[in-house]
């Protein structure tokens, strides 16, 4: 298992030293980690030596305020997306205005209520951590976000079906189609993931994108053979829909071999899906889930057409034991 992060770190950078020492105290009691600064130049090196995961600027900090502070570290690429909280004592609407305008994420009032402030810093950092995370190409939450909410189910004791999906003969459609139309198939995938869980009556869900052309869901047990049956209709629609008119009608893509450079064929897209059920095995933690899942997949790709294998070969509540479904019209 590994081990655990290390807490986030908050620069907190005021110049008022009681104050900063009051909310440093109520911020570890929370679970951060702080740092503090006494100036925008103190503020500056502790950021360039620390790399802390959010700023707290008091708006009239010396030798160079936190307005020209944020607008500094906006301009900078490494320090561009770096969450900034700006500090003000009874702050007009107008000063509020100018250090959201600078880039600030949020604004808070001196005097202020330290259990809100640290509840303001989480929160910004999770909006922040999240929107880093997520897939450029779907907008869906990558790895670290998928890993998270995983170990929290399983911390809770709740059942959950991991279903770890994945498209099969992709390749091809690189290769011929190229790599805009490969975008195009994996965010058709994406849309695929949602309709299917909405067709499904799917709650509680969780939905990832793990990267290139792999997605999670993560559901009830129950909800996992609903899920995948109306992906792999789903799927198989948006395939024909998306490959050209000629391949569609002839069922395969003709394409060079890497290797050998021969011409070669390979069947029209279809899915591979491995599905790791917390009900037929005990999880640890989320990377034992992840390699059950992953493991599974590879024992569905191991057949053609689109498969969804389970860890006992049959679906929770399924009478017949076949670890697949075939695709819409195969």
């Amino acid at each position: 298992m590994p081990p655990s992060s290390p807490p986030d770190l908050v620069l907190i950078a005021d110049s008022d030293p009681e104050l900063s020492e009051f909310l440093a105290a109520k911020l570890r009691a929370d679970g951060f980690d702080t740092a503090l600064a006494r100036d925008g130049y103190q503020a500056l090196a502790g950021i360039a030596l620390r790399r802390p995961v959010i700023v707290m600027l008091e708006a009239g900090l010396p030798f160079i305020d936190g307005l020209a502070l944020t607008r500094q570290l906006r301009a900078d690429p490494a320090t561009a997306s770096l969450p900034i909280i700006l500090l003000c004592a009874r702050p007009t609407s107008a000063d509020t205005i100018a250090g959201l305008k600078a880039g600030a994420d949020d604004y808070v009032a001196k005097p202020f209520d330290p259990a809100e402030v640290s509840a303001r810093v989480g929160a910004a950092i999770r909006r922040h951590r999240e929107i880093r995370e997520a897939s450029p190409l779907t907008g869906m939450p990558g790895n670290d976000r998928i890993l998270r909410e995983l170990t929290s189910w399983i911390k809770r004791g709740d059942p959950f079906a991991l279903c770890y999906i994945d498209i099969d003969k992709f390749k091809a459609v690189n290769d011929v189609y190229g790599f805009v139309r490969g975008d195009e198939f994996i965010k058709g995938l994406a849309e695929c993931v949602y309709l299917a869980v909405g067709d499904a009556g799917a709650a509680p869900v969780f939905l990832g994108h793990v990267g290139g052309d792999d997605f999670t869901v993560l559901c009830v047990p129950e909800h996992a053979r609903p899920v995948t049956e109306h992906l792999n209709g789903h799927f198989g629609l948006r395939v024909r829909r998306l490959c050209d008119p000629a391949d569609v009608e002839r069922g395969y893509i003709a394409h060079a071999d890497r290797a050998s450079g021969r011409m070669t064929r390979s069947r029209l897209p279809t899915l591979s899906v491995g599905v790791a059920l917390s009900t037929y095995k005990r999880f640890g933690d989320a990377y034992e889930a992840v390699a059950e899942a992953t493991a599974l997949k590879s024992i569905a790709k191991s057949h053609s057409g689109s498969y969804v294998a389970f860890p006992d070969g049959r679906a929770p509540g399924a009478k017949r034991r076949p670890v697949f479904w075939p695709r819409t019209g195969e």
